[in-house]
């Protein structure tokens, strides 16, 4: 634990706040929040923003740079009795922005506005700044709306009264509009105290990530939006107030071709008392309002779930709902392992609320008798089919090979070392993978001493991909919550994995040059490129004992075919490898598995 920064952090306000906290979730939840935010990290976040500011020569080649029919973007900003220093510094903000094209609008519903009226009017000599007094206090959707309906650019950004923005914000936000056309564009960001002496809490982003937007708000700041886009979709709903930029985002996704993604901190939120930045217990109506606006969204996506809270306030869950009673078929490799495999079976009759299963044991040149005892036990019983691999190991050969004798509309790919958690582990899987889009659906795996072995997969970790949280107390859920919420990722483990059988076929299934390493990252990869999302379901999980079947690389031939098959992701990959994932960010370090801030000298 970082002391230092637990001396600086204690003061009336934060005591006050950890109390609410500890109220509101208990001893246990707030000492696992109180160690997360107090860890000592690769590198502060402090000293990573030292390097962050443009440099002298950055702030004028943009200045300077000629720009060929540059989109104008408005700044639409609904106020409500702001405080003449964050009047003053939001407004100065846009000001001082390197791109020049822009306008500032402001909606004043403060309703007795001595105390704005006088601030804003002396910012009026700026063309670029157009002000307005409601007749009354609108709510924030109505506010923002008035505001919207002053903007004239062709772009509108969303941007609150008592926050901030970079310099090179509009900049940036202009380079990828010309570059790409996107219709929604959005950035990093980060918290800022009251007093703008500190920088923290960084949110880096992933590309856009469905999933994960109907478990979060993740995008949040900065939001740009085409202004067509946003008048096709009429502007913010006021029965979402509280919740109303993330209900206006589905409603944007929904219509938008393009969406874009600047991996740059470029959005200051300021933290102070009044502010949800800052507590998070201070507005429950808005987290209601949130978990309504995902409920409405997958309706209108002719989707069928129910939204529930978390334990975490404005972070949400869907369980999609089974259509049907379609038929699963599990396929287990195994070799020898009898003990093994009937924990693995057993939890799996014991535990599973669904029963519309058949499992496919893949065997693979066991030698020892009472493996064949066992299967002689159970084949044939229990919905149970013992098949026989008589070629060597290999992992893409085997599933392949249990695929060709798989009946089930889903194929659920399982390691004979796990043993199930969640009893209505099938019917989470299952609802996910029948949504349109969906291919795949992994889930989250544990190590026996209730340490993380899985949650999803980023490519590039490690060299080429790496699981996420690997080690990490089963009870934390890791930055911004990640280790917790669906969401959509690049890659998942086949140790437990379900795949809807169009996804399969598509793909012709494993790669078998791939024959123990990456055949899982490979295939993901593949079915991503057929646009089928891979979903991590956090809410899915098992026990997993890796490894107890096949061994470790200890052999020369094991290593060559290791790095073969590294050789191989390599080569065929290079795209993804070089440019980064598109479900992490640009800014976290690849060296770990924990969402670790980048050494700047490192960054792109």
């Amino acid at each position: 634990m970082d002391f230092s920064k637990l001396v600086k952090s204690l003061n009336p306000y934060t005591i006050k706040k950890g109390i609410a906290y500890l109220r509101q979730y208990g001893f246990q939840e707030f000492k696992v929040r109180f160690a997360e935010r107090f860890e000592k990290e690769e590198v502060e976040y402090s000293e990573w923003c030292k390097s962050d500011d443009l440099t002298e020569a950055q702030r004028a080649a943009q200045k300077e740079r000629v720009w060929e029919n540059p989109p104008k973007i408005s700044v639409v900003v609904p106020i409500y009795r702001t405080p003449e220093e964050f009047l003053r510094q939001m407004i100065e903000s846009v000001q001082s922005q390197t791109y020049p094209y822009w306008e500032l609008c402001i909606a004043d519903g403060s309703g007795d506005t001595a105390g704005t009226r006088p601030v804003v009017e002396e910012y009026l000599k700026d063309d670029r700044i157009r002000y307005q007094i409601l007749e009354k206090n609108l709510g924030i959707s109505d506010n923002t709306n008035e505001a919207m309906r002053m903007a004239t650019g062709d772009y509108i950004a969303l941007f609150d009264h008592d926050d901030l923005l970079s310099e090179n914000a509009l900049y940036e936000v202009a380079d990828e509009a010309v570059r790409s056309g996107a219709d929604l564009i959005y950035t990093d960001e980060d918290k800022v105290t009251a007093d703008l002496s500190e920088r923290y809490q960084p949110n880096f982003k992933p590309d856009f990530n469905l999933d994960l937007l109907r478990a979060n708000n993740y995008i949040c700041h900065l939001l740009v939006v085409r202004r067509t886009l946003a008048e096709q979709v009429g502007g913010l709903k006021r029965e979402f107030d509280g919740a109303q930029d993330h209900e206006f985002l589905f409603r944007c996704v929904e219509q938008a071709e393009k969406i874009a993604h600047i991996p740059r901190v470029l959005y200051h939120w300021r933290v102070h008392k009044a502010s949800t930045a800052d507590n998070p217990l201070s507005k429950k109506y808005a987290y209601d309002a949130g978990k309504r606006a995902v409920l409405e969204h997958i309706r209108r996506c002719g989707e069928d779930g129910e939204v529930t809270d978390t334990k975490f306030p404005g972070f949400y869950r869907v369980k999609y709902r089974v259509q049907g009673e379609p038929l699963v078929s599990i396929i287990i490799p195994n070799k020898d392992e009898s003990s093994t495999l009937k924990a693995c079976l057993e939890s799996i009759w014991e535990k599973s609320t669904y029963r519309n299963y058949e499992i496919i044991i893949v065997e693979n040149n066991s030698t020892m008798p009472e493996t064949f005892a066992y299967y002689k036990e159970i084949d044939g019983k229990k919905g149970v089919r013992v098949v026989y691999w008589k070629e060597g190991f290999n992992y893409s050969a085997l599933n392949n090979f249990g695929f060709s004798y798989a009946k089930g509309d889903y194929i659920l790919c399982l390691n004979n070392d796990v043993t199930v958690i969640t009893p209505d582990w099938l019917e989470w899987m299952i609802g996910q993978c029948q949504r349109k889009p969906v291919g795949i659906v992994g889930v989250k795996l544990y190590y026996p001493d209730d340490t993380i072995q899985h949650a999803g997969v980023i490519v590039g970790i490690g060299g080429v991909a790496g699981a996420m949280f690997v080690g990490m107390k089963r009870e934390r859920s890791g930055y911004l919550r990640k280790a917790i919420l669906q969401q959509d990722l690049s890659a998942v483990t086949a140790a437990c994995m379900m795949v809807d059988r169009r996804a399969w076929e598509a793909v012709g299934g494993f790669n078998t040059d791939l024959a123990v390493a990456f055949n899982d990252i490979d295939f993901c990869l593949r079915v991503r490129e057929k646009g089928y999302l891979v979903v991590y379901e956090p809410n899915v999980e098992l026990y997993h004992y890796e490894s107890k079947s096949r061994g470790y690389e200890d052999t020369p031939e094991k290593q060559k075919r290791f790095k073969g098959e590294i050789d191989y992701m390599k080569e065929h990959w290079e795209t993804i490898l070089s440019e980064g994932d598109p479900y992490y960010n640009r800014n976290f370090s690849l060296n770990t598995c924990n969402y670790t801030l980048r050494k700047r000298r490192d960054s792109v």
